[in-house]
């Protein structure tokens, strides 16, 4: 699918982004594994998050899909049944990385596949502590790439300092550590996103957090939940970048998480100088929700490293093009991480932000930006069948002269469908 997009000369309006993609997945994933039954509200229906309750449904669970509204039966932490067949993940690495987790701990064999670039992306990263703590897996190249056997049970407690701040490797331990008996601890160098830790303390698990370290005792039972999915301040950024760099812009994106372990989007743009202002902070199941109003304004150039990265790493494309835009030099580094997300989202940026005219030099852990040209228009680009890349180039087009396309676009569906019918609403 191509899209096309025009240069805006303004954009107004308020919209609501689809349900957090992280929050999703794990209603599903704990809820199936819970006791009782569990209500995930405002459930993000992208395909990864489908692919997720595919899976499930493969294992025994019942889930019923109403609207936003999903419904898991679950059958408790040793509920699950044996596939059938392959457990196919389609694109989604959060699906792939924290079912391991679950299936390292079961009493029966499994297998996991997906698309080509799952089948491209690091598995070692979990797989390595996982066999660690007793779990049998194979797979190619020395069991770090898929398609993934597992053999699971017999999983004993474990302490692991992770070399990488993960939210996904994090989740996978604390999630096998379930299925041990006694405490099984992770620490990281930088603390990754804790969605994971704060669900499933409300399911019911014995979990503490302190530092950059999480502790989980296994052998205890998790209890069906309500959840109230907030919108995935990951989709939000790209209207948070559009509402900043369109001049006279004025966007109010309602509903939206900002969890302290996600929020760095927000910390950039307001060093860079954005109008950001947050109303109606409140909770929603234990994670902070608030309204983002964002107005065009002059962006200056930052630099994006060290611990804010973990807090950021999906929105480091749009904000390459805020960058773009922003007057003088923006600098980002320690983002290794990109090179190993759907596409080289470092190549990826760099290459498609060179279309525009942006004056970008790629670097070996992210990329350096001297912005304040404005964007050329004409630029043909490419999707990677990234859904992040896609979706920032959309947004690049929209500060870019005249017309701007972008090829390979229906990835945009694995985590924002509707993503179009909203930039429509706002463009004047």
């Amino acid at each position: 699918m191509q899209i096309k997009v025009q240069s805006v000369i303004d954009l107004k309006g308020k919209i609501e982004v689809p349900g957090d993609k992280s929050i999703s997945h794990r209603g599903v994933m704990f809820g199936a594994i819970a006791e009782g039954t569990t209500e995930i509200h405002n459930f993000l229906m992208g395909e990864d998050c489908l692919s997720t309750i595919a899976c499930f449904r493969q294992m025994g669970i019942d889930i019923d899909v109403e609207d936003e509204k999903v419904i898991v039966q679950g059958k408790g932490l040793y509920g699950l049944q044996e596939a059938d067949n392959v457990l196919d993940v389609g694109n989604s690495g959060t699906t792939t990385r924290l079912m391991i987790g679950i299936l390292a701990g079961q009493k029966f064999n499994s297998v996991i596949n997906g698309d080509a670039s799952i089948r491209k992306r690091p598995m070692g990263r979990v797989t390595k502590p996982l066999k660690l703590m007793g779990a049998q897996i194979m797979g190619r190249e020395e069991d770090t790439k898929a398609p993934l056997a597992i053999k699971g049970g017999n999983l004993k407690p474990f302490e692991y300092n992770s070399p990488v701040a993960s939210a996904q490797v994090k989740s996978a331990i604390i999630l096998a550590g379930l299925y041990t008996e006694g405490f099984t601890k992770v620490t990281e160098p930088e603390k990754s996103r804790d969605h994971t830790e704060r669900m499933l303390k409300a399911f019911g698990a014995e979990l503490e957090v302190e530092g950059l370290s999480v502790t989980v005792k296994g052998g205890g039972k998790l209890t069906g939940q309500k959840i109230e999915v907030p919108g995935d301040i990951s989709s939000a950024a790209f209207f948070l970048v559009a509402g900043a760099i369109i001049p006279g812009a004025e966007v109010l994106v309602e509903n939206v998480g900002i969890n302290p372990t996600r929020d760095g989007v927000i910390e950039v743009l307001k060093n860079m100088g954005a109008d950001i202002e947050l109303t109606n902070l409140r909770e929603a199941t234990g994670e902070p929700v608030a309204d983002i109003l964002v107005r065009g304004s002059k962006l200056k150039g930052t630099k994006i490293a060290g611990d804010l990265i973990p807090r950021l790493i999906d929105e480091i494309p749009v904000l390459a093009v805020a960058a773009a835009i922003a007057q003088g030099e923006t600098i980002i580094a320690d983002a290794e991480e990109l090179k190993v997300k759907e596409s080289n989202r470092i190549t990826a940026v760099v290459t498609e932000l060179k279309r525009f005219g942006v004056d970008i030099v790629e670097q070996p852990d992210g990329m350096i930006i001297r912005g304040g040209n404005p964007l050329k228009g004409g630029a043909v680009c490419e999707s990677y069948h990234d859904h992040r890349i896609a979706m920032s180039m959309i947004i690049a087009g929209l500060a870019a002269q005249g017309e701007t396309i972008i090829n390979n676009s229906e990835c945009i569906n694995i985590s924002f469908p509707g993503f179009m019918e909203l930039v429509e609403r706002l463009k004047r």
